[in-house]
């Protein structure tokens, strides 16, 4: 079985970014939180809540990978894109066709930050808002 993210329970999250920044620091060799897969914000205000913004692993219509014009984003098992960098033309059409707007886009590399649904930011959640869930193997 594969696995996906699932934000489950955001009420809990204290908005410490560990997850943002340890996705971040694995997958792009950095400490930026704008290089993250997963975007932690506050609701609004200092009292707002927070929300994520993550890959939702879609599986029958892949918005990223249809507007995909050079076969950079190939279907995952299980839902979502797995990026194949050597392919990317730096488009950016990934990042605006993402009905979540979980794609965001890496200028230093010209190649946009694709959720792979490691789950390395489920394991750094204090408060494990993040989980990893078994969905079905099937494309």
């Amino acid at each position: 079985m594969n696995k996906v993210i699932r934000a489950y329970d955001m009420n809990k999250c204290i908005g410490c970014y560990s997850c943002m920044l340890r996705c971040s620091a694995v997958n792009h060799k950095s400490h930026s939180l704008e290089k993250s897969a997963i975007a932690i914000k506050t609701s609004g205000g200092l009292r707002g809540r927070f929300t994520s913004t993550v890959c939702l692993a879609c599986n029958d219509e892949r918005a990223c990978l249809e507007a995909c014009p050079s076969g950079a984003l190939e279907e995952r098992p299980g839902g979502g894109v797995m990026l194949k960098s050597d392919k990317c033309i730096g488009c950016k059409k990934c990042v605006t066709a993402c009905i979540v707007g979980a794609v965001s886009f890496d200028e230093d590399s010209n190649k946009p930050i694709i959720c792979k649904h490691c789950g390395v930011c489920t394991r750094f959640c204090p408060h494990e808002c993040l989980m990893m869930e078994e969905v079905d193997n099937a494309l």
